[in-house]
C-alpha cells in the first residue's frame, strides 16, 4: 500500500487511543461493567466512521497535547489501515455487547479481552493486527476505504 509523501499519521494520537481502549476495558472487566464495553465500542465506531470525532483522539488533540503533556509524533503513513483496525475492534466489542445482552458474559469478556490484547500488542510492540489484515486484503484487491479515511 502506498501513500503520498504528505499523508501523515500522529502516532501519539494512536497510542493515546489504544491506551484509553485498554484502560477502560480493563476497568470494565475489573468492576464487571459491561456498559463500559458498549461505551468503548461506540467511541471506536464513531472514531472509525468519523475520525475527527473520535473521543479519545479528541482528548489528546484538545486537552493533552495543548497542555504540553504529550508531543505529536507525525509520521508518513496513511490513516486507512489504522481506522480499519479500529473498526474491527469496534465490531468485536459490538459482538461482546450482544453476548452480554443474551447472558453469555464469559463470551463477552473473552471478546473484550481479545481487543485488550491486540491493542496492547499494538501499543507496546508496534504490531497492528487490524492493519495487517487491511494490507492482506489490499494485496488481494479488496481495498476498504471510507471517504473520511483519506488524509
Amino acid at each position: 500500500m502506498s501513500f503520498s509523501s504528505t499523508s501523515r499519521v500522529d502516532y501519539t494520537a494512536l497510542k493515546v487511543n489504544q491506551s484509553f481502549i485498554i484502560g477502560l476495558l480493563v476497568l470494565a472487566f475489573l468492576f464487571d461493567q459491561s456498559w463500559l464495553v458498549a461505551f468503548v465500542a461506540l467511541v471506536m465506531l464513531v472514531g472509525t466512521v468519523w475520525p475527527q470525532a473520535g473521543l479519545f483522539k479528541r482528548i489528546y488533540s484538545d486537552l493533552l497535547r495543548p497542555a504540553g503533556l504529550l508531543k505529536a509524533d507525525p509520521r508518513p503513513d496513511t490513516p486507512a489501515p489504522h481506522l480499519f483496525a479500529q473498526g474491527m475492534g469496534a465490531l468485536v466489542l459490538g459482538v461482546a455487547v450482544l453476548a452480554f445482552a443474551v447472558g453469555a458474559a464469559a463470551t463477552g469478556w473473552l471478546l473484550a479481552a481479545l481487543v485488550i490484547v491486540l491493542a496492547a500488542v499494538n501499543l507496546f510492540a508496534g504490531f497492528c493486527a487490524g492493519c495487517f489484515i487491511y494490507f492482506q486484503l489490499a494485496r488481494r484487491g479488496i481495498v476498504l476505504n471510507l471517504p473520511f479515511w483519506r488524509a
